[in-house]
């Protein structure tokens, strides 16, 4: 289990002092899903990326935007679905959030089909 307050708490004082305004952490793992804190200084991005078959976001402080063919403004306390198209990320504050993404179901990286 992860105390993820104080993570966040870390995280947030490593991406202050990263070069880059980022820092990350796989906190969990089971099968398919994993959980990521990730921590981005106020104007850090993650460059475009593909999305994997299922992704949310949970921003614990700060305020993040996800871009792609949506947009999306975050605020700390929110869950949100990622959509499945490429997109980026930007911190409009000092932000912590958790990533849970499902990288691949019955041994494909894809969405499961309907059988």
């Amino acid at each position: 289990m992860a105390d993820l307050t104080d993570r966040a708490r870390v995280h947030l004082a490593a991406a202050l002092e990263d070069e880059h305004g980022r820092s990350a952490e796989l906190i969990l793992r089971d099968g398919p899903m994993r959980q990521t804190i990730i921590a981005l200084r106020s104007g850090a991005a993650l460059a475009e990326h593909n999305s994997p078959a299922a992704a949310s976001v949970q921003v614990l402080s700060g305020r993040i935007r996800v871009t792609g063919q949506q947009v999306a403004e975050i605020p700390a306390g929110r869950l949100d679905v990622l959509s499945h198209d490429r997109h980026s990320v930007l911190a409009l504050e000092d932000s912590v959030f958790l990533l849970t993404t499902v990288t691949g179901i019955d041994g494909t990286d894809g969405p499961e089909r309907a059988r």
